[in-house]
């Protein structure tokens, strides 16, 4: 795919992004950014939660992590399904409740001042970094699509890639994104379809040789229950998977700031039903994408990257599927990653205003004033992020969101816990240096845990032991009755 054809196509796709921007912000102001006035469909933020949830690192990690973990993902993924039924009948019941715009808002009334600054400053460091790693993929994808070939610095491409998601989403907040994420998950489906049917076309393959070719492939194991210390062992993943989805999606301000611009806790409930049955097939699709884009390449004598985030790309762009899957693969990936940091810049901007500037106490130009320069400020941040990605990322994107998560999450996971199920009150002015420690404790435990205990490695459930950790220091932090 020629250079020009690639801009013309992502031009076109982002003017159509404005466009939409420009008719959903119409008579926004600040609640309108922040809440949509609670007035969103179900239906329209369950699908657009897909391309949100999947971002970039689904759209090229997942399938170029196959050759590593074979289809050992979609454990994570089985788990997911659990965390996602915690949300809806625990934790959105609770938010409607209490009418919360900043969920964080939780931790004030159940623990204090300082839990509560401590919860959504994690939730920023958390959702800044994970991210930042998810549009660090979009802009490597235009770099190599685009850029490159005009000589243009990774910086500049990083810039040009945040200014446009600020463009569109500056006023109209999660109004506008409910809407755009909408579009943006049509075309990464789309995408994702195609691709397929055009790598079966390539293979000689109908659908139910595409799945015995995968089933007979050395991609195709799914489940591993043999050795416990391996760190994708199937209990492991599962747990895993169910606390990662309660953290990064039921304790996360991005995602619970969506569900909570429906007109009710029944649609809200009904949005993440749906959400998590579709987000089950369509994750199924990824890891059966990355079998067949390995298989295809194994035919072919192609040479695996080292960096196998860079597999998909290099095969749809090389033109080794036709100009049609290239064209659905920029698309795609470009609607996978803007669709998960459109919404990403405009929850962090939503918790720094409620949290932070307490935004509520004053009149609407100037809240409008606050709200456009915190704005702009986590765009900035963005860029600085992506720009140490860029330095010193070696490893799978997927992986690295998932470390991430591990480390900034646990102590969410472990406030959040220990306030519903326990009603124990805690010396609220020592819970920021607990939620300090606790990372730290846990990156030692999983740095040592082969020598410490006999060969076993901590995968994503680190996750659960850092959670842990700030669960019994609130547990000794307690006020004596």
């Amino acid at each position: 795919m020629s250079t020009g054809l690639a801009f013309g196509i992502l031009a076109v796709y982002f003017l159509l992004l404005i466009v939409v921007a420009h008719f959903t912000s119409k008579g926004a102001d600040t609640n309108t950014f922040f809440t949509a006035n609670k007035q969103s469909p179900w239906w329209l933020v369950a699908f657009g939660m897909i391309g949100t949830s999947i971002s970039g690192v689904t759209f090229i990690s997942v399938p170029g992590d196959v050759g590593k973990v074979s289809l050992s993902y979609y454990q994570i993924i089985l788990g997911n399904l659990v965390g996602y039924f915690v949300i809806a009948t625990v934790l959105l019941p609770l938010y409607y409740k209490l009418n919360l715009i900043s969920i964080y808002t939780y931790l004030e009334k159940r623990f204090g001042f300082w839990s509560y600054k401590t919860g959504s400053a994690f939730f920023l460091l958390a959702r800044t970094l994970g991210s930042a790693a998810r549009l660090f993929l979009a802009v490597q994808v235009l770099q190599l699509a685009i850029f490159d070939n005009w000589h243009v610095p990774f910086a500049v491409s990083a810039l040009v890639t945040i200014s446009l998601i600020w463009v569109y989403t500056y006023k109209g907040g999660v109004k506008t994104i409910i809407v755009t994420d909408t579009l943006q998950t049509f075309f990464l489906l789309t995408a994702l379809a195609l691709t397929i049917i055009l790598i079966n076309d390539k293979l000689g393959l109908s659908f139910s040789g595409m799945i015995s070719t995968i089933q007979e492939s050395k991609y195709s194991k799914m489940f591993f229950f043999d050795d416990f210390s391996y760190k994708h062992h199937f209990v492991k993943d599962f747990i895993s998977g169910a606390f990662i989805a309660i953290v990064m999606t039921g304790l996360d301000q991005d995602l619970m700031q969506k569900n909570l611009t429906c007109k009710n806790i029944g649609e809200a409930q009904k949005n993440m039903f749906w959400f998590c049955c579709t987000f089950a097939v369509v994750t199924l699709m990824f890891i059966a994408l990355g079998a067949l884009l390995y298989i295809y390449a194994d035919k072919i004598g192609f040479a695996i990257p080292t960096k196998t985030d860079q597999l998909y790309p290099m095969l749809a762009l090389g033109g080794h599927f036709g100009t049609v899957a290239a064209i659905t693969f920029l698309l795609g990936i470009t609607a996978a990653t803007y669709a998960s940091s459109d919404s990403a810049l405009t929850a962090l901007t939503t918790a720094f205003c409620i949290d932070f500037m307490h935004i509520e106490k004053f009149e609407e130009s100037q809240r409008t004033k606050i709200k456009h320069y915190v704005h702009i400020g986590f765009s900035a941040l963005f860029f600085v992020v992506i720009m140490i990605f860029y330095a010193f990322s070696e490893q799978s994107i997927v992986s690295a969101v998932f470390n991430i998560a591990g480390y900034t999450y646990g102590p969410l996971l472990g406030l959040f816990s220990f306030g519903l199920f326990t009603k124990t009150p805690v010396k609220d002015k020592l819970v920021p240096y607990l939620c300090v420690a606790s990372p730290i404790l846990t990156y030692i435990i999983d740095s040592n845990s082969q020598a410490w205990l006999n060969g076993y490695q901590f995968g994503f459930e680190k996750l659960l032991v850092n959670g842990a950790i700030t669960f019994i220091g609130l547990w000794l932090l307690r006020k004596p009755e």
